[in-house]
C-alpha cells in the first residue's frame, strides 16, 4: 500500500525572495571546476568570485544586518582558482578550501564586517597536482576527504603530515565525492564513467564499482537514504539525467529522470530529514525539487521553479537557520553572476507562523562531533547526537573551555626534513616552545582535528591571531593585468614556437623586442616598442641569421646590440639601427667561434660592458670579450647538458645547473674548475637558476624524480649541504622560467605554453617562499619577458612590467600591488633601484680583477610625497556605551550628575536674574 501513501512534502512550494532581499555586490564569474561554487553554514556564506583570477572568495552572512542589508567582504585564499569549499558541520566559522594551486587550506572566518584572517589555520600540500574536491566527514572532527585529479585522499588534519589513506587511483579525472551519512563509506564518480564505493578503513580499493554513467561529461554523486545514491550526468544523447542507485547493486539504477538537453552540469543538493532533492543546472534558470523514496516511484517531482537569473552555483542552508515557524523545510542559495538569491521551500499549513509543526521536523544532526578522527580511523562508528528544531528545545551554544589555547598548525607534506621540527603540539596545553617535541602530543581527553576547541575563536584579539599565523607577504594580493589593446602588437605570423628549452622564447629591452620566426634562414623579427599596432600582411624586415637561433639576448648596456647563438656553434652579434629595421640585415657586426658543439644558452655580464658567457653541448662554458672578439675564459667540470647559467648580483661569480644533477658556482677569474658544487634537482627535463636574497641563495626551478615541477633554494656559501627549502608546483612539461626583482624579492615564474604565472616573495628565513596571487592569461602564452624597473608606472603601484608573447600578439602585462593611498609614493615598495642600463666597468677591467657596482636612483616621481611621510590621520576616539558608565554608579550618583548637568546649562540658581536690577517708576506716574 506504499504507493497510496501521501507525502507530507508533496505540496512543498518554492518561494523566491524579493529583490530587496537578494545579496548583491557579488561578482561570481564563470569557472571550470568540480565544486558547487558556494557553501553555507548556519552563520556564513562563502562563494567563488572572479576577482584575483579566482583565488579569492567572497564572504557574507546568512542573515542580513540590522539595516536589512548584507555586508560582503573578500578573502584572498589561494594563488589560483578556488576549486571547492565546504564548511565544517561542527563549526560554523571553519571553512576548508582547495585549489588549482595544489593546496588545501582551513580558514577561521569571522562575521563579514570584522577583520578576516590574513593566512589559513592549516595548509596541506598533497603534492598530487591540481585539487578539485574537499569535504568534511559527517561524524568525526578534523577529518577530510580531498579529491586530487585521479585519486581521493583521507586526511586527519590534527595529527598527520601525510594522508591517512590514498585510495585507489582512478583511470581518469575524479568528478565528485560524497560521504555516507553515517560516515562509514565514501562514493566517487569519475570521467571514466565508473561509480565506486570505498570503505577507507578496510581497503584502499573500491568495495563496489560499476560502469554506471553513460557519458564522460561532468557528473555528480550524492549519498541519500541508507544505501541509496543519486547521480546527475548525461546520457549518450547528451540529455541530462538524474538516477537513483542501490550501492549494493550498482550495475543498474533503480530509478531515473531525464531532463532537457543542455551543456550545464546538474548540481544536486539533498536534505536527509525531509528526503527532498534539489537539482539546479549550471547556466540554467530552472531549479527542480524531487522527493526521494526507497520504494517506487523512487523519484517524484515536487516543484519546478523558474528563476530570474541563471545559476552559477547552489548551496543548502543548514537546518538550524530555517524559519521553522513558517514551515520552511529547506532553503537554497542560488549564486548568479551579480547576486545570491535565497529560495525558500515551505509546506503550506494552517496556523503557519503560530505553532511548531512537529511532523515536518524530525530531530536533526547536531553540531557536536560524535568522535575524533583517530577514533573513527580505529573503527569507531558513533553517530552525531540529534537535536530538536523546536525553538523551545534548541540547545544552547557551548563555549570552549577557557584553558584551551589555540596553536598554529602548518602541515606541509613532502617538504624538507626540518619541517618536522617545526610541528606544533595539538594538546590542550599552552603553546609549544621551539624546543618542544616535533611529534604532535595529545591528552587522552582531547579530540582529533580542528574542532572549535583548538582554533582561535572570533573573540580573540587580532594581534594574537596574527602572531600565530606566521609571516605573510605584502605582495600577496598582487594583480597581473593585461594592458589596453592599443599597446599590443598584433597580427604576428610564422612565429618559431619550438625554440630549445634553454631559450626564453623571445627577448626585450626598453626600446625593442626580438622574436624568432619559423621561416628558413633563422630569421628574427625586431619590433619597436614605440610602434604598437597591427602588423602589415606583407613580409617583414628581419635579421637573417642564416642558421636556426637557439638562444639570443640584448646587450643590457646597448639597446641596439643583439647576440644570437646558432645551432652551428657560432655566436653572431647584430646591430639594429636607430628607429628599427628599415631593411633586411644579412651581415652581423661580429662572429664568435670556439665551441665545438651546438650552443645551449648565452648571457651578458650584468656589470661589465662587452662581456658574454655561453654554454654548449661540448659541456664547456666560455667567456667572450666583444670588444676584442676573443674567447677569454674556458670553464670545465660539467658532465652533462648545462640547463641554465646566472651571474651573481656583484658580477663576481657564475652559477650553473646541469643535467648531471649538480648545481655549481664558478669564480671565472680564478679557476676554470667550480668553486663549489652540490646536489641539484633530481629530474632531467630542464632547470633554471637565479641568484636571490642579495646573492645569499640560489633559486633553482626544475623537476623532481617524478617529473613534478619544483622550486629549490640553495645557500650560496654551502652548496654541498643541499637545498634549504623547496616547494612543489605540480606536473607540467615546460620548465619554469624565473624572473627575480632584487628590489622587492619577488620572483615571477611561468613556462612556455602555460597560461598561469606563479608569484612568490622569497625571504632568507623560514618559510622562505611566501605565496602571492597568481596571474592567468586568457590562452597559453609562449613566453614572458620583463622590462627594466624604470618602465613601471609607480603612480599606479606597478612593481613589474612584462611583455607576453602569444601565437599572434605581443601584449604588455603590468603587475600591481593594490594600495589605497595611491596619491603617495609607496616608498616601502620602491627602494632605490640600480641603474642597470649603464656599465659599472669595462670587460678588460673586470678580467684584470676590478669590481664595480651599479649606481642607484630613486623611482619617486617629482612632486609625490612618500607614504612614510604622509600626514597621520587623527585617531577616532571610541566611546563606551553610556550603559557602561551608568552601571558603575549608584542611583544617588546618577541623580547628582543629572542635576549638575542641568545646572551647568541653566546657570547658577543663586545669581540674581537680570530683571531684578531694573528700576520701576513711581506709582503716581501710572495713568489712571
Amino acid at each position: 500500500m506504499n504507493r497510496f501513501k501521501t507525502s507530507k512534502f508533496k505540496n512543498t512550494t518554492p518561494k523566491i525572495a524579493k529583490k530587496d532581499e537578494w545579496i548583491d555586490n557579488v561578482r561570481a564569474g564563470s569557472f571550470s571546476c568540480q565544486g558547487n561554487h558556494i557553501a553555507a553554514s548556519s552563520d556564513l556564506v562563502a562563494f567563488n568570485t572572479d576577482q584575483a583570477g579566482g583565488g579569492m572568495l567572497g564572504l557574507t552572512s546568512v542573515k542580513p544586518g540590522s539595516d536589512g542589508r548584507w555586508a560582503v567582504t573578500h578573502i584572498s585564499c589561494h594563488s589560483d582558482l578556488v576549486s571547492d569549499m565546504a564548511f565544517s558541520p561542527f563549526d560554523d566559522g571553519l571553512l576548508v578550501t582547495c585549489s588549482a594551486d595544489e593546496t588545501v587550506k582551513l580558514w577561521r572566518l569571522r562575521e563579514p564586517g570584522a577583520e578576516q584572517p590574513a593566512a589559513p589555520e592549516l595548509t596541506l600540500r598533497p603534492g598530487r597536482g591540481r585539487l578539485e574536491l574537499a569535504l568534511f566527514h559527517p561524524t568525526s572532527s578534523g577529518l577530510l576527504a580531498v579529491g586530487s585529479t585521479k585519486c581521493p585522499l583521507i586526511w586527519d588534519t590534527g595529527r598527520q603530515d601525510s594522508p591517512l589513506a590514498v585510495l585507489e587511483q582512478h583511470s581518469d579525472q575524479v568528478q565528485s565525492l560524497s560521504w555516507k551519512n553515517d560516515g562509514t563509506l565514501l562514493a566517487s564518480s569519475c570521467k571514466d564513467k565508473m561509480l565506486r564505493v570505498f570503505d577507507p578503513r578496510a581497503q584502499l580499493t573500491a568495495v563496489q564499482s560499476a560502469k554506471g554513467l553513460q557519458s564522460n561529461k561532468d557528473s555528480r554523486i550524492l549519498w541519500v537514504k541508507d544505501d541509496l545514491l543519486v547521480t546527475t550526468g548525461f546520457d549518450m544523447m547528451r540529455c541530462r539525467e538524474v538516477k537513483l542507485w542501490d550501492r549494493r547493486a550498482l550495475n543498474s539504477s533503480i530509478g531515473s529522470i531525464s531532463l532537457s538537453t543542455s551543456s550545464g552540469t546538474l548540481l544536486p543538493l539533498y536534505d536527509q530529514d525531509s528526503g527532498l532533492l534539489v537539482v539546479a543546472g549550471m547556466g540554467d534558470t530552472v531549479v527542480d525539487c524531487y522527493e526521494v523514496s526507497s520504494t517506487a516511484p523512487f523519484l517524484s517531482q515536487v516543484s519546478h521553479c523558474l528563476t530570474d537569473t541563471s545559476t552559477r552555483g547552489v548551496a543548502m542552508v543548514p537546518k538550524m537557520s530555517l524559519d521553522v515557524m513558517a514551515c520552511e523545510v529547506i532553503r537554497v542559495l542560488q549564486l548568479t553572476d551579480s547576486c545570491i538569491v535565497p529560495i525558500s521551500y515551505q509546506v503550506p499549513r494552517k496556523h503557519s507562523g503560530q505553532e511548531f509543526h512537529e511532523d515536518l521536523y524530525p530531530d536533526t544532526a547536531g553540531a557536536t562531533p560524535a568522535m575524533s578522527a583517530e577514533e573513527w580511523w580505529q573503527g569507531g562508528n558513533k553517530q552525531v547526537e540529534k537535536v530538536s528544531l523546536n525553538p523551545d528545545k534548541r540547545p544552547k551554544t557551548k563555549t570552549p573551555p577557557a584553558n584551551i589555547t589555540p596553536a598554529k598548525k602548518e602541515l606541509i607534506t613532502r617538504e624538507s626534513k626540518e619541517d618536522a621540527a617545526r610541528g606544533c603540539s595539538l594538546s590542550s596545553s599552552p603553546l609549544s616552545t621551539p624546543s618542544s617535541s616535533a611529534a604532535p602530543s595529545r591528552s587522552p581527553s582531547s579530540t582529533s582535528g580542528l574542532s572549535s576547541g583548538f582554533l582561535p575563536s572570533p573573540s580573540q584579539s587580532t594581534k594574537a591571531i596574527h602572531g600565530l599565523l606566521g609571516p605573510t607577504s605584502k605582495f600577496r594580493h598582487i594583480q597581473g593585468t593585461v594592458m589596453h589593446r592599443d599597446t599590443h602588437v598584433t597580427n604576428l605570423r610564422s612565429l618559431n614556437l619550438t625554440t630549445p628549452g634553454e631559450c626564453d622564447g623571445f627577448c626585450v629591452n626598453r626600446q625593442r623586442t626580438a622574436v624568432p620566426l619559423s621561416i628558413s634562414g633563422g630569421q628574427i623579427a625586431i619590433f619597436e616598442r614605440s610602434q604598437p599596432g597591427k602588423l602589415p600582411d606583407g613580409a617583414l624586415n628581419t635579421i637573417q641569421n642564416s642558421v636556426n637561433a637557439v638562444d639570443f639576448c640584448w646587450d643590457p648596456f646597448d639597446t641596439h646590440r643583439l647576440a644570437v647563438a646558432g645551432d652551428d656553434a657560432k655566436i653572431r652579434v647584430w646591430r639594429v639601427p636607430e628607429g628599427g629595421l628599415k631593411e633586411i640585415l644579412t651581415e652581423p657586426e661580429l662572429i664568435l667561434q670556439g665551441h665545438t658543439e651546438k650552443i645551449y644558452s648565452i648571457r651578458f655580464h650584468p656589470l661589465a660592458s662587452g662581456l658574454l658567457v655561453s654554454s654548449s653541448y661540448d659541456f664547456t662554458v666560455r667567456l667572450w670579450n666583444l670588444d676584442s672578439g676573443e674567447e677569454v675564459k674556458l670553464l670545465r667540470g660539467h658532465q652533462e647538458q648545462i640547463f641554465g647559467m646566472a651571474w651573481s648580483p656583484d658580477g663576481k661569480l657564475l652559477a650553473t645547473v646541469c643535467k648531471d644533477g649538480k648545481v655549481r658556482i664558478y669564480d671565472p677569474r680564478k679557476s676554470s674548475a667550480p668553486l663549489q658544487e652540490g646536489p641539484g634537482p633530481e629530474g632531467h627535463r630542464g632547470a633554471r637558476v637565479v641568484w636571490v636574497c642579495e646573492g645569499k641563495y640560489l633559486l633553482v626551478s626544475g623537476f623532481d624524480s617524478r617529473s613534478e615541477r619544483g622550486l629549490y633554494l640553495y645557500p650560496a656559501d654551502s652548496l654541498a649541504s643541499g637545498a634549504t627549502a623547496s616547494t612543489h608546483l605540480g606536473v607540467s612539461p615546460s620548465t619554469l622560467i624565473p624572473y627575480y626583482d632584487p628590489d622587492t624579492s619577488v620572483v615571477i615564474l611561468t613556462g612556455k605554453g602555460d597560461n598561469r604565472v606563479l608569484i612568490y616573495e622569497v625571504v632568507a628565513e623560514d618559510p622562505y617562499f611566501l605565496d602571492c596571487s597568481s596571474f592567468s592569461s586568457a590562452e597559453p602564452h609562449k613566453g614572458l619577458a620583463f622590462l627594466p624597473k624604470t618602465e613601471c608606472n609607480v603612480r599606479d603601484v606597478e612593481i613589474a612590467v612584462a611583455l607576453m608573447l602569444t601565437r599572434s600578439t605581443i601584449e604588455p602585462v603590468a603587475f600591481r600591488v593594490p594600495r589605497v593611498k595611491k596619491e603617495f609614493f609607496q616608498d616601502d615598495l620602491y627602494p632605490d633601484t640600480s641603474v642597470c642600463w649603464e656599465p659599472a666597468l669595462t670587460a678588460s677591467a673586470w678580467l684584470s680583477g676590478s669590481n664595480g657596482q651599479h649606481k642607484k636612483m630613486s623611482l619617486k616621481p617629482k612632486g609625490m610625497t612618500p607614504v612614510s611621510e604622509a600626514p597621520k590621520e587623527a585617531p577616532v576616539r571610541k566611546y563606551l556605551p553610556s550603559s557602561v558608565y551608568l552601571e558603575e554608579k549608584t542611583d544617588e550618583q546618577k541623580k547628582e550628575e543629572l542635576l549638575s548637568a542641568m545646572a551647568a546649562k541653566l546657570g547658577n540658581m543663586d545669581d540674581p536674574l537680570p530683571q531684578d536690577s531694573f528700576e520701576g517708576v513711581d506709582e503716581d506716574e501710572w495713568d489712571d
